[in-house]
Order: C-alpha cells, then structure tokens, then sequence
C-alpha cells in the first residue's frame, strides 16, 4: 500500500491515521509543534509510522491528508505536495481562527481556499462533517442497509474516484456535492454537518443547505 502524509496531528488527523495503519498504509505525520511531540502517538500506531515535519511528510507521502486551523493554511508546504491528491478535512471555527472576511462574507471555501494555496495539488473534501470520535466506529460493509454517507467535493474526477476508494475502505457510502464552490453545503452550521446520515438523507440535506 501507499504512503500517507498527515499535515496535522489533533483529533482527525490521529485517528485518520490509526484508521490508515490498520488498513496497510505506512504514515507520515506532521503537527505544528514538531516531531519530538508526536512520540507517543507514533508508538502507538506502531512500525507503519513515523514522525516528521510537514514539508517531510509533504514530500514523503504518495498522497496527503491536511487537517489543520485555517490560520495555518498559508504556511503549508505546497511545491512536495504539487501533482498529489490532497484529501482536505478542514473546518473553519471563528472562535479558533479568528474572523475571516472571505469566509464570513461567503466569497469562498474552506476548500477553495486550501486550492489557492496548493494550486498544483489536487484537493478534495473528505471527512470533515463526521465527528473523530465516529470515523473509525461508524463504517459498515457495502450493502449494508442504512450505511453511513459522507459527502465529498473537488474540481477533479481523479480527487473524487479517490475520495469514494477511501471512503468505501472506512465503511462509508459516497454523496457528490459537486465542485470546491459548492463545499459549502457540508461546511458547519448546514443540516449535513455532523449528522448520522444515509446517502438519500445526505443528499436530501445538501439541497436543504443555505449559504
């Protein structure tokens, strides 16, 4: 299997990782504070991982998951991860980042955003509206009656191919928002946000949504 690059260490990135080591994936993971801080999550994920510095797991990963405050996303490594699928899980809480006008004023994305700063990666939406805590107890084998969904969005056929691999290898249905511009649908505050959902009630609460 692959390498993952994690750029952010808290309650997504952790357990996306111990979700990817389990299924085969060796990680690389970064946080802000530096790889000395990760030991004890690296010992507990065992030999498939290791710690690193966000441009170290940029450039080691074969694709890369960033989950990190907005505040941070100008300071991400962005030539390691051009050509990459960038799987894209971040939220925008004005309590944490600060206000930020394009994001209040409804002029952009979360996604768009990380976009513009990763402007030869490939970023799709992924993970960002199910609480940590369910990531890895809430997946169910295909087929199965009233299946978890969780909604994706990217400029990119090849991002949501990706995306819809993954989600099926955590046990999740796939609902297609459609563009980076339209991720808004599944950002905080919609009906789709952190809702147990099934595909038919994801789809039903995306058209619900309003910007």
């Amino acid at each position: 299997m692959s390498t993952v690059g994690i750029i952010g260490a808290g309650h997504i990135g952790s357990t996306l990782a111990k979700g990817l080591v389990e299924r085969g994936y060796d990680v690389v993971i970064s946080n802000s504070r530096g790889p000395e801080t990760l030991t004890d999550l690296v010992a507990e994920l065992g030999p498939r991982a290791r710690a690193a510095t966000a441009e170290q797991a940029a450039a080691a990963g074969e694709w890369a998951v960033v989950t990190v405050p907005m505040t941070a996303i100008d300071s991400l490594p962005a030539e390691p991860l051009a050509g990459k699928i960038v799987v894209d899980t971040n939220n925008y809480y004005w309590e944490r980042d600060g206000r930020i006008a394009a994001l209040e004023q409804k002029q952009t994305t979360t996604s768009e955003m990380l976009q513009e700063r990763l402007p030869d990666a490939i970023v799709v939406k992924g993970f960002n509206h199910i609480m940590s805590t369910q990531i890895l107890t809430d997946g169910s084998a295909e087929g199965t009656p009233g299946r978890r969904a969780l909604a994706t969005a990217s400029d990119s056929t090849a991002g949501i191919d990706f995306i819809t691999e993954l989600y099926d290898a955590f046990g999740y249905d796939t609902v297609v928002v459609g563009s980076l511009a339209e991720s808004w649908r599944v950002e905080r505050d919609q009906p789709a946000y952190v809702v147990r959902q099934d595909a038919r009630e994801l789809e039903a609460n995306l058209v619900r949504a309003e910007r």
